[in-house]
This record gives structure tokens, C-alpha cells and sequence, in this order.
């Protein structure tokens, strides 16, 4: 089905003028003339083009889902409010009918926007897509000259209208209103017993359950990352076979073949996320000459969000059969009666091997697309609660047949034998360049058991997931983004994620510390909410050591529940690190209902060429600031608020806490500049001695001067290198923030030295050639002799 057709039908009838207008770029771009028509194409058509598919259509599809989603973040927040101020629930206590009413049009309401938000995502979705579709046309039809799918693509990962993150902290807050509801409205013990993070997947692994979180890793932090792993937790062997590579490698290469149908449903269902979607595989380890086990696997998605695994072991012999129908595991079944195995093991073999035959048949499945790949596993032996995964030298290749003139795979074989026979592997070269699509980054796949991931997840875990090393990216699928990549003319929905692989994925290291700690404080004021609702504690908020978005939120905190007014927004928060030493949260109870975000503007930069970097005193960075704010407090001291009983004012920073580790090159800096300093003074004196001699030896006045005036310099720059040197080194010790700019010294040396050379100058000029008319002689003589004297002290 064309994209136009798609379009039309999926509008959603109250937005359909907000949607791009499809259409009316196929006509600028004359997509219904042939290749070969007479007209040119001009720059004038190229720049009507892009004004119209830039400035008009991106712009408004982009505009009208930043005011969806703050119109529904604003409905989110009243119906949090309206939650808020619902009574607690006593124990025991049957809840009254007029509350009972209330929570189930809450519940109504909450239905209302969740729809909505549906709705806003795959309108997000259908415009992405269309967005990428025009402009590959563009680019095949007029990219001659002009190649703008580059600049698209940028253009769409700058704005985040078909993100996952502009919709996590809505799907978030709506997860926990619904938990708390249906707790008062069910009976005891019925529902979810957690509500659900919108950034996991739920899985079920042989009858346990998970939570799956999946990241990109960028080849620049992948050490790092494996290191940082391998210290909590070892490496995992898979299997004898895997261990046996002919190149020697642990890490084993998988291969994963997935099914689809002409028209793609599995994909289409996958990326729509709709209930009950599949996606079916063979998979194995290693080069498939070494004959190794193969899973036949189907993954579901239930309704609850939830997926479920089936799989069972198939020989290669039979799957050719297996999936044509003719085949039914007979063997396999008599096999297992033979070996006494239990008869309910032997009954669940049976049906999940014709469940997936039929699932295989009835949507005339066959292979599409090849993903191969090294894997990295870590667990702990016997110990399964935390499980990660990381897969590097990922490769999706074309397995399908659709161009019945020139099939990628021969269509009476199951697997593409000229990839297998001749045991090929990365980067696969030797196949059509067309065919393979070779993904930049590392896939990180972080699964915690339910009790872990309900209860405190290891703190090492929470520090990776929220690190600057990785790139969250949920909902992460190798079947999606392959059938993207290859197929990208077949399908009619693309994943969200296609934009961020055209940039950069590397962070700042305190941009994504900050951004993680206003994540972790905004929900945990949410779950508070709910739990002090319902009379349980569902989470807490402990802030991390030296988290300057932490500490400046229990501040805010502290001061609301003191003084007894409204939290202060993030734009007025005291400076990061003020408040250094003020206790957890759990001193002040409840957090701040207010959102706290992180300014980009309020983090300090060097700014050369200001007043602050020439005057030290008159520094606006983030340390004086913070320096002023603490010592107008202390004048303060005697109207400010008591501190809550048990908490004592902090007597020093928290970054000032633990052993002093300086390295040796700061120490070695220090001295350096001390010594240059020290070399200055030397050549100053030299210079000093050297005028007052001559003057003193011929009786010149001024020269006798000017050496005492160079004497002063030199004694003053000796002087303030070894103020500057004990100065800094106590700085060091310190651990101290402020500046180590002391540019007092110099700007004095300089000065003294250029006023005292132009008073040189004149004072000689004056004696040179003051008396030319009285006598010419006296002062060429006298010229001479300072000339002479200049040289010889090298002036």
C-alpha cells in the first residue's frame, strides 16, 4: 500500500488539517511526471520545495504537538492535583459512595487522556514516516544536485515530536493514578501489584518475569562500560558449542532469521504497538557448518504490555518442512516419550511446536530479514536476578524473495546458503552492499527480575542506566530496525528511533548526571504522592553524592515546609552545590510538587575576556556566587527559619569529604609557574643593576633612576610569585572552586615596566635633541652616549 493511502486512512478526524500535507509535496516535487520530462528542475523549484517542507509543513507538525502535549501535561497535573487531594483510605473502613463516584470519574478522565495520548503518538509516528518518505523521494528523483534527507533527518532529532521521551513523564504519572485507583476500586490484591515503568518492556523467561531496559552504546564509551560491568558481575559462557568458535572468541556470534509476510504485518503490528502482536525467529549459534542447536522462538505481546516466549529446539533437517506445513515434529515427540520425560513436558512441546506451525501458515510467514551479531552476556552463577547483554558488530541482511526476478534467497531454501556455506561474517563484504545495512552502535540490554525491579535496584545499575555511557532508547527492536533499514520503500511506519542515528549519541557527563537526578527527584515526589494515598511507601528519593540538582531540590524543599510557601521553580534554585551539606529527604517528608529541570544556561563556563576574568573579586561563576549566598544567610542567621530537630548546620562541603587526592602533574603546574615567575625577577634585577652601574659610573642621573625603579618591579614580582605559589598550593589543598586566575601581578609588572621605558624614552629624547640650537654637538654627544649605553645594556 502506497504512504499517500495509508495517510488518508489512518488521519484521526479532529487533527486532519495538522497533518503534513502529503500531497501537495508530491506536486511541488512532480512525482506524477516521468524522470525524463522536459521541464528542468531549477533551483527555484528546489527552493520552493524546501521552504514548503521545512518552513511550512515540519513547522507546523512540530508546533501542534508541542501544544498537545502541553495541553495534555497540564490535564495530567489537574488530575494528579485532584488525586492529591483525595482523603487517604483508612484501613478497614469501607470507602463512602460520593468517594467512590469521584475516583471512577477520575478514572474516567484519565481514559479520556490516555486515548488522547495514543492518538498523539501515532500521529507523531505517521508524520515521521512521512517526513522520511518525501524526502527519499526527493533525493532519488531530484538529488542530483541537491541531496536533503541529511538535513531532515537532523532536523527531526532535534525536535522531539516522535520521541519516546516527550510522552514518558505523562505515561509515567498516568501509571501511577491508575495504580492508585483501581487499589481503592479492586478488591484486595486484584490488578498490577507495581504500577509500570513506560521506559521498560515487561518479559516472562521460563514462567519468571522481567523488566527489560534497553540502551545504545557508542563505540568510543564500550570499554568503559564492559569494564565497568565485569566488576560486579562475570562474564557468561553460553554453551560448549559457543565456547568451540573456530576463531577461539567467548563471545559467541548469533545469528537471528525473522519472518514476515509480503505485506508486513509483524512489522506494521510491532511498531503500532498492538495487543497481541508476534514476531517469530530462528536463531542460533556460531557458523551453522558447525551444526547447532536451533530455536524456533515466538515472542507475544499481551494486552497488559507484557511478552511471552515460546521456543523449541528443531533440527535443521526438518525446518524446511516444519514450515511448509508437511512437518510436525512427530520425531521430536517420540523422542521425549522414549526418554520417560513427564507427560504435561511432552503435552506443552506438542502444542507449542503446532501453535507456531499454525501461526507460521496462516500468516504465510517466511524469512525477511537476517540479524547477526557478537553477544556479551553477565551473570552471576545460579543467580538470575539481574541478567545484562551486549551485542557489538551488529549486521541485518536481506533474506527475503519479494523480487522474484532477483530473489536475495534462493525460495526452496529456508536460509540464504551462500552466506552459510561459505561460513561469511562481519562486515560481509562479499554480498550486495544493497542488501546488508550495518548498525554504529552497541545494543545494551539491562533485565531485572520483577522483585529487584519492584524493590531497590542495585545502586551500580541505577548509576549505568542513568550515566552519560549509554543512550536509552526502549522498545528497542533488531526486527523493526532491521525491516526499516532494508525495507524501507515496503512498510508504511518507521521507528522513532532512525533520526538519533544520524547524531551524535555521546553526553556531557554532568549534563546526563543532572538530567537523571530531575528524573529520579520528580518521581519520587510522584510515587510518594500515590503511596501517601494509599498508606504504603512506594518508592523514595535518596539524592546522590554531590548532585547539585539534588541538593538545590531538598533546599527548596526544606525552605517550603519551614517558611510554609510554595516550593521555588528551577529557575530560582540557590546555585548547585550551596547546599552541600543539607540532609536526605527523608528529614523533610514529602518533595516538591514542583518539576525540577536543569538549565543549561546555569552551568558555569569560562568566560574569558570578561570583567570576572580579569578582576578574580568580581567573579560571577557559580563557587563566589555560592560564596555570597552563604554569607548573606549567615548575616540572616538570626531571621531564618530553625532547622528541623535533628539536623545540625553542615561545617563543611561534601565534596571536601574523604581523603585528599591531588595528582602530581597539578602540583608540578604550580611549581612551574613559580619558577617562570622567579625567572622574570632575575632578568628584572639584572636589568636594574645593570642601569644604576652605568649611571652611577657616569654621573647620569636618570639612569640611576630608572634602576631603582626596575629594582622595585623586580623586588615586587619576586615577591608576589611567592605569594601566589603559597596561595594556590593552600587553594589545592583546599579542594577549593574559586579561580586560580591572579592577574593582579602581571597587570602591575606590565604597567610599571611600560610607564617606566616611556619615561626613559622621553627624558632621553629631551637631552638628545633639547638644545640643538645652542648646541647641535653637546646633544649628539649626548644622544650617542645614551645609544651606546642602550646597547650595552641591551635595552
Amino acid at each position: 500500500m502506497r504512504f499517500g493511502k495509508t495517510l488518508r486512512k489512518s488521519v484521526y478526524e479532529p487533527w486532519q488539517d495538522k497533518y503534513i500535507d502529503y500531497a501537495k509535496l508530491k506536486s511541488l516535487l512532480r512525482e506524477d511526471k516521468p524522470d525524463d520530462d522536459d521541464e528542468p528542475w531549477t533551483e527555484d523549484d528546489e527552493n520552493r520545495f524546501c521552504d514548503e517542507i521545512f518552513n511550512v509543513q515540519l513547522e507546523k507538525v512540530a508546533q501542534f504537538q508541542v501544544e498537545k502535549v502541553e495541553d495534555l501535561r497540564r490535564r495530567v497535573d489537574g488530575a494528579f492535583e485532584k488525586l492529591r487531594e483525595f482523603p487517604a483510605a483508612d484501613e478497614g473502613k469501607p470507602m463512602a459512595a460520593a468517594d467512590t463516584q469521584q475516583l471512577k470519574d477520575l478514572e474516567t478522565e484519565l481514559d479520556t487522556i490516555t486515548n488522547e495520548v495514543k492518538e498523539l503518538q501515532k500521529y507523531s509516528n505517521l508524520n515521521y514516516t512521512g517526513f522520511l518518505k518525501i524526502v527519499k523521494k526527493h533525493d532519488r528523483k531530484r538529488g542530483n544536485r541537491y541531496k536533503i534527507r541529511p538535513m531532515m533527518m537532523l532536523s527531526l532529532s532535534k525536535r522531539p515530536f516522535n520521541s519516546e521521551q516527550a510522552y514518558s513523564p505523562l505515561l509515567n504519572k498516568l501509571s501511577l493514578m491508575y495504580f492508585a485507583i483501581r487499589q481503592h476500586l479492586e478488591e484486595p490484591g486484584a490488578g498490577d501489584a507495581y504500577p509500570v515503568d513506560p521506559d521498560s518492556q515487561p518479559e516472562t523467561h521460563n514462567g519468571e518475569k522481567y523488566t527489560a531496559h534497553k540502551f545504545w552504546v557508542h563505540q568510543d564509551n564500550l570499554l568503559e562500560v564492559k569494564t565497568y560491568i565485569l566488576r560486579r558481575l562475570p562474564a557468561l559462557v553460553y554453551s560448549e558449542q559457543s565456547a568451540k568458535e573456530v576463531d577461539g572468541q567467548q563471545d559467541p556470534t548469533i545469528t537471528s532469521l525473522y519472518f514476515d509476510n509480503s505485506t508486513f504485518d509483524l512489522y506494521s503490528k510491532k511498531v503500532e504497538r498492538e495487543m497481541e502482536a508476534s514476531s517469530l525467529r530462528l536463531r542460533w549459534y556460531g557458523q551453522l557448518s558447525s551444526r547447532p542447536e536451533i530455536f524456533l522462538e515466538q515472542k507475544i505481546l499481551h494486552e497488559n504490555g507484557s511478552s511471552e516466549e515460546r521456543k523449541f529446539v528443531i533440527k535443521e533437517k526438518y525446518i524446511k518442512a516444519f514450515l511448509e506445513g508437511d512437518y510436525s515434529m512427530e520425531k521430536s515427540v517420540q523422542k521425549m516419550e522414549r526418554q520417560g520425560q513427564k507427560p504435561e513436558d511432552v503435552d506443552q512441546f506438542r502444542s507449542t511446536a503446532d501453535a507456531i506451525q499454525q501461526f507460521v501458515r496462516g500468516n504465510k510467514l517466511e524469512p525477511v530479514v537476517r540479524a547477526n551479531y557478537k553477544r556479551s552476556a553477565f551473570q552471576k552463577p545460579g543467580d538470575d536476578r539481574v541478567r545484562i547483554s551486549i551485542d557489538t558488530d551488529i549486521a541485518f541482511i536481506r533474506e527475503d524473495t519479494l523480487d522474484r526476478d532477483r530473489p536475495c534467497r534462493d525460495p526452496n531454501e529456508w536460509h540464504r546458503v551462500d552466506i552459510d556455506n561459505s561460513n561469511m561474517t562481519y562486515p560481509f563484504n562479499n554480498i550486495n552492499q544493497s542488501e546488508v545495512s550495518r548498525f554504529p552502535y552497541a545494543v545494551l540490554e539491562i533485565k531485572l527480575k520483577e522483585d529487584i525491579n519492584r524493590g531497590k535496584r542495585p545502586s551500580w545499575i541505577q548509576d549505568l542506566m542513568g550515566s552519560h555511557l549509554v543512550h536509552p532508547c526502549p522498545r528497542f527492536s533488531k526486527f523493526v530496525h532491521g525491516t526499516a533499514s532494508l525495507f524501507e520503500d515496503y512498510v508504511n511506519r518507521l521507528p522513532f528511533w532512525l533520526s538519533d542515528l544520524d547524531t551524535d549519541i555521546r553526553k556531557d557527563p554532568q549534563v546526563a548526571f543532572e538530567e537523571e537526578e530531575s528524573r529520579r527527584a520528580q518521581r519520587a515526589e510522584n510515587e510518594q504522592v500515590v503511596g501517601s494515598l494509599l498508606g504504603t511507601k512506594l518508592g523514595s528519593y535518596k539524592p546522590s553524592r554531590s548532585s547539585p540538582v539534588a541538593k538545590s531540590y531538598l533546599a527548596d524543599r526544606l525552605a517550603a515546609d519551614t517558611a510554609g510557601q510554595t516550593p521555588k521553580s528551577a529557575t530560582s534554585r540557590p546555585p548547585a552545590g550551596d547546599e552541600a551539606g543539607e540532609p536526605s529527604s527523608s528529614a523533610f517528608g514529602a518533595l516538591s510538587p514542583e518539576p525540577q529541570t536543569v538549565d543549561g544556561a546555569e552551568r558555569s563556563t569560562l568566560n574569558y575576556g570578561t570583567l570576572s576574568s580579569v578582576f578574580p573579586g568580581f567573579s560571577l561563576s557559580k563557587y563566589s556566587l555560592a560564596k555570597q549566598a552563604r554569607e548573606a544567610r549567615q548575616r540572616q542567621q538570626q531571621d531564618s527559619a530553625p532547622l528541623p530537630p535533628g539536623v545540625v548546620e553542615p561545617t563543611e562541603w561534601l565534596k571536601n569529604a574523604g581523603p585528599l587526592q591531588i595528582e602530581p602533574k597539578v602540583w608540578l603546574a604550580n611549581e612551574r609557574t613559580f619558577l617562570k615567575w622567579q625567572h622574570i625577577c632575575v632578568l628584572l634585577g639584572g636589568l636594574a643593576v645593570s642601569l644604576y652601574s652605568a649611571g652611577g659610573g657616569s654621573g647620569n642621573v636618570l639612569a640611576q633612576a630608572m634602576g631603582a625603579v626596575f629594582i622595585g618591579v623586580a623586588i615586587f614580582a619576586g615577591a608576589w610569585s611567592y605569594f601566589v605559589v603559597v596561595k594556590r598550593r593552600e587553594m589545592i589543598v583546599q579542594r577549593s572552586g574559586k579561580d586560580f586566575d591572579f592577574l593582579a601581578g602581571p597587570l602591575v609588572v606590565s604597567a610599571a615596566l611600560g610607564v617606566a621605558l616611556v619615561v626613559n624614552f622621553g627624558f632621553a629624547y629631551q637631552k638628545a635633541f633639547g638644545h640643538d640650537g645652542r648646541n647641535g654637538s653637546s646633544g649628539v654627544g649626548l644622544n650617542g652616549t645614551v645609544i651606546g649605553k642602550m646597547k650595552e645594556l641591551r635595552i
